[in-house]
């Protein structure tokens, strides 16, 4: 996984990721294979959220946005739940 250090970066992997489920979705039929790559690709998409959302985070609170690391998957998931 790629580290982006500006918030277009990260943007532009979310699109990148977005693109990739979105092509996945459009064939007919899923193989095992494309429904384990879309469940990892929308892991990464959280993950890259995150991402973003302490970018922002850090820039609102005068910290250095810089500063933000993607977490883990596992940690997103725990978050998020």
């Amino acid at each position: 996984m790629e580290a982006h250090q500006d918030d277009e970066g990260v943007m532009a992997h979310i699109k990148k990721l977005n693109d990739r489920v979105s092509d996945l979705y459009r064939k007919e039929d899923l193989t095992d294979a494309d429904i384990a790559e879309i469940h990892k690709v929308k892991s990464e998409l959280d993950q890259y959220w995150d991402l973003l959302h302490q970018r922002q985070g850090l820039r609102d609170n005068g910290g250095n946005p810089d500063h933000a690391k993607i977490r883990s998957a596992e940690t997103i998931k725990n978050y998020k739940n």
